[in-house]
């Protein structure tokens, strides 16, 4: 015979069950092994960058920051909160930064690329230096007096930096230097991120930074917004160079110190290239972002190349020369087909393809096609280039 079931005393058991399930699904357990008392919510869309991730919590935000490579890679955390929010457990190594961010120190021009990007290049208190600045808010900032010179890596001044208490530090981040370079700092209360941008293999990885910056800033929506126009017009851009039938040959940059460092296979300018539909020689050989090579090496090459690309300084053919005469051998330097990425160069000297390009490498694949194949795009104008004379 069936047993008959009290559903009236089960009827206090389900409130007690529910509220068992929603403290196990909010106490979710972390890969380092602890509770944590918040939920996650999400993560953001990384589809280029491979150098960081950014994690949604009901209460905070967690980027990663991957520094360097192989056996060397290490991960800085941080943990973005309201300002007053108390941190969540279970992230002892993790920095603390209050958002959004409204004082920030920036080591590089990238970072003021991305802070411009996402509309808040106000917040920059401090730079490394303030001899080479290109943002026209940055510069409003540093005539009034409002941006402190801190010193580049290496040479940082940090009682300068402690004094300021700014919320955040930007620096650049090393593949051969560990974090604990900066336990002055952090040990101050200064928090200090890592931007490993430059690590990055591709112009919309480089690019997609801003993502971290719009994190900081609170600034998603918008910055997503911009950043899907970007990468909707690179994407547009490269699949008309990817069809190109006849593909230009090019060399890039010149020697230093006697040393000629040209771009490699896994560089995100190599990818430039590849996107703008050109035969470049050392496109399949992978190295650390470039190859050091002898005269003998590249001069072969340059001989019979159709273009010669991003030649330093150099702001004429006669500048070139005065170099080294064997350069006016060269097949680029015959037929005048030499351009330089140096047009939006300002009265301090600040290369604007350094900064707003970075951030923008729609617009240098745009110059790059139509310096290349002009015929494809006949309404673009050079922007970051220029023909040397």
């Amino acid at each position: 015979m069936m047993k008959k079931i009290n559903y009236t005393s089960l009827s206090g058991i389900f409130p007690c069950l529910i509220v068992f399930l929603l403290l196990i699904t909010s106490c979710k357990q972390h890969p380092d092994g602890k509770k944590h008392t918040s939920a996650k919510t999400g993560s953001a869309e990384i589809k280029y960058a491979k150098g960081f991730n950014i994690d949604y919590y009901d209460s905070y935000k967690l980027i990663s920051i991957y520094s360097g490579m192989g056996a060397h890679r290490d991960t800085v955390q941080y943990v973005l909160l309201a300002k007053g929010a108390k941190g969540p457990k279970g992230y002892k190594k993790a920095q603390l930064i209050q958002i959004p961010v409204k004082s920030l120190v920036a080591m590089s021009s990238m970072h003021i690329a991305l802070a411009d990007f996402a509309g808040a290049a106000d917040a920059i208190t401090g730079l490394g230096s303030l001899s080479y600045v290109s943002s026209a808010t940055v510069r409003k900032k540093i005539a009034a007096g409002k941006v402190k010179e801190i010193g580049i890596d290496g040479t940082m001044n940090e009682e300068v930096l402690i004094s300021m208490k700014p919320d955040l530090v930007m620096v650049m981040g090393n593949p051969d230097a560990k974090f604990s370079k900066y336990a002055t700092l952090t040990g101050a209360g200064v928090p200090v991120m890592l931007n490993s941008e430059w690590l990055e293999t591709t112009p919309l990885g480089r690019a997609e930074w801003v993502k971290l910056m719009a994190a900081l800033m609170d600034k998603e929506s918008f910055v997503n917004t911009k950043f899907e126009a970007v990468e909707k017009e690179y994407n547009r851009l490269a699949g008309i160079g990817e069809k190109v039938a006849n593909k230009p040959s090019v060399i890039i940059g010149l020697p230093y110190k006697g040393t000629w460092y040209v771009p490699d296979g896994d560089s995100y300018m190599v990818r430039f290239l590849k996107d703008a539909g050109v035969n470049y020689k050392w496109a399949d050989v992978y190295g650390k972002g470039s190859l050091p090579l002898n005269f003998e090496s590249v001069a072969p090459v340059a001989l019979k190349a159709d273009f010669w690309l991003n030649t330093g300084t150099a702001n004429s053919k006669n500048e070139i020369k005065a170099i080294d005469n064997r350069y006016t051998d060269f097949r680029p330097f015959k037929d005048g087909h030499i351009f330089n990425n140096n047009k939006k160069i300002n009265d301090i000297g600040s290369n604007d393809y350094w900064e707003s390009g970075a951030v923008n490498p729609q617009i240098i694949l745009g110059d790059l096609i139509k310096i290349l194949h002009p015929e494809l795009l006949p309404d673009h104008q050079l922007v970051y280039y220029k023909q040397l004379n």
